[in-house]
């Protein structure tokens, strides 16, 4: 039998927590551009637990914006999902399943786009979520009058427009918009694609005065891995444990963010916050952007060379491991910490940087080092180079295992082939794919240089980073070196090297 409110009157599993009858008779509050499963991972997840509470008591309207994809599963279940919760928190196992009820119905905006305008009219509707990716907030010259728009911008001015018209440009009719695109200041670049989208549609004066003045677009960070589906057996496993099926299934760990730049007013609107306190709302925002860019995303970019080129398949895979563990930590705590190019203070970045490592243990979450080192060489130049320069300003000296890091990035770009507009690198006899725009670049240098005896013109390439590396002092020769141990010896034994160096030390 599938999962539906007829469902959830007759379970009997300890296992579940199924909704209370009277969240079905909500009103709609939020519209929603998006089914993908951050958003039904996170967001979804503090408007469920909210309405549990009695606090926010409001259910969302989800925009299907994509072709792909099938809708008709939300509406085979009542708009309801299974979310998994698993994860480590202060030493503890996490074990929840939450029958999440917080979606009233989806709609397709190819379809219906009329019915998706007409929310516009509700007055109780007042916040909008977006996730369409990070290509989704992009000035396209939209025309906002197609049914639909072509771009999410277009879209999302298209419906604050019917808003404008349906409340006579009231105040009190404006909308909180809080996009969870993964781009700094995405709250901000979205109102500036917007505003610049209203003047290109020739849209009137009063109406941008009412969009300016009205509504509030807050940036927004997303914290939590959600993986999605569980895997085939273990979905199986599960639906056969709940005695449903569920095709909306999701897995997510138990850690939670939603750091969102507001004042009063948006807290108010917010007033979901108050259920948990995975929602910060607060003025500004960065120190949680930079404790999460730095010591959870550049942990994973300086390490993941290192670890897949060591033979570790997961993040929890090489967590179970020593002297990988070791090599994690040194880079999180010892390195990365205290060269935060922000003001951070020891005591806030040692906790964050401990819970990112119970983040990193929990063995429910399969987090593939792979996966990690897509696009690796913007990765790196985003979220360490900061840092690294950060470090020659306070330190003066080479940070040993960021330094090994990179040394194992060129090794991971060493492409040995290229086939159909692909590049390959081969480990232990098995070929992996490059994903990276930078791939042509290496695999042209290593072809020219096979031992890679000089790395000056890539450490020194400021095109690339953004700075030249070559100026800060000892470096491009302690990458150098140790690029030599890697092809010589293995990178676990070149790692082994530098905690054996600091022991001594």
């Amino acid at each position: 039998m599938i999962l539906s409110k007829f469902k959830i009157k007759n379970l009997q599993s300890d296992l579940l927590q199924p909704p209370p009858d009277a969240i079905f008779d909500l009103p709609e509050k939020v519209l929603q551009f998006g089914t993908g499963v951050l958003l039904r991972g996170l967001p979804d997840y503090f408007i469920d637990k909210a309405n549990r509470k009695g606090i926010f008591n409001g259910r969302v309207i989800v925009v299907k914006s994509t072709d792909g994809g099938d809708a008709t599963a939300f509406e085979k279940q009542d708009g309801m999902y299974t979310q998994c919760i698993r994860g480590i928190e202060n030493g503890q196992l996490i074990e929840e399943n939450i029958i999440n009820s917080s979606i009233s119905r989806v709609l397709s905006a190819k379809s219906q786009w009329n019915s998706i305008l007409q929310c516009a009219h509700l007055p109780q509707l007042k916040i909008i979520i977006s996730n369409t990716t990070e290509v989704g907030i992009q000035l396209t010259n939209d025309n906002i009058h197609k049914h639909p728009p072509e771009s999410y911008p277009g879209k999302l001015l298209a419906f604050l427009y019917e808003r404008y018209q349906a409340f006579n440009g009231s105040a009190g009719s404006g909308m909180v918009i809080v996009p969870t695109e993964l781009i700094v200041d995405n709250g901000k670049k979205l109102e500036s694609i917007v505003l610049e989208l209203a003047h290109l549609n020739g849209l009137s004066e009063s109406f941008i005065q009412w969009l300016e003045s009205s509504n509030h677009f807050c940036s927004s960070l997303v914290d939590r891995i959600v993986p999605g589906k569980p895997a085939a057996s273990q979905h199986s496993a599960l639906q056969k444990q709940f005695g449903y099926k569920d095709e909306l299934m999701i897995m997510s760990e138990s850690y939670r963010l939603w750091a969102i730049e507001g004042n009063d007013h948006v807290r108010s609107i917010l007033s979901f916050a108050d259920a948990d306190d995975g929602v910060v709302i607060e003025p500004k925002i960065d120190l949680f952007r930079e404790l999460k860019l730095r010591m959870l995303n550049g942990t994973h970019s300086i390490a993941c060379g290192i670890a897949f080129l060591s033979g570790f398949e997961t993040v929890c895979h090489a967590m179970e491991n020593k002297w990988m563990t070791q090599c994690i930590e040194a880079i999180m705590m010892d390195e990365i910490a205290p060269s935060i190019p922000y003001k951070v203070e020891q005591a806030e970045a040692s906790q964050f940087g401990n819970r990112v490592l119970d983040r990193f243990r929990n063995v429910s979450i399969e987090h593939l080092w792979i996966n990690i080192t897509m696009q690796y060489t913007s990765k790196l130049k985003m979220r360490i180079v900061p840092v690294l320069m950060q470090h020659y300003r306070q330190f003066g000296s080479v940070p040993e295992y960021i330094a090994a890091g990179f040394a194992a990035w060129l090794l991971f770009m060493k492409g040995v082939k290229k086939a159909d507009g692909n590049y390959y690198g081969v480990h232990s006899g098995k070929e992996y794919i490059i994903k990276d725009d930078s791939a042509d670049l290496l695999f042209r240098f290593w072809k020219a240089n096979p031992s890679a005896e000089s790395l000056a013109a890539i450490t020194g390439n400021s095109s690339v980073w953004g700075e030249d590396l070559n100026s800060l002092e000892g470096f491009t020769t302690a990458v150098s070196e140790k690029l030599r141990q890697m092809m010589d010896i293995g990178v676990d034994k070149t790692i082994h090297l530098i905690q054996l160096k600091k022991v001594i030390a």
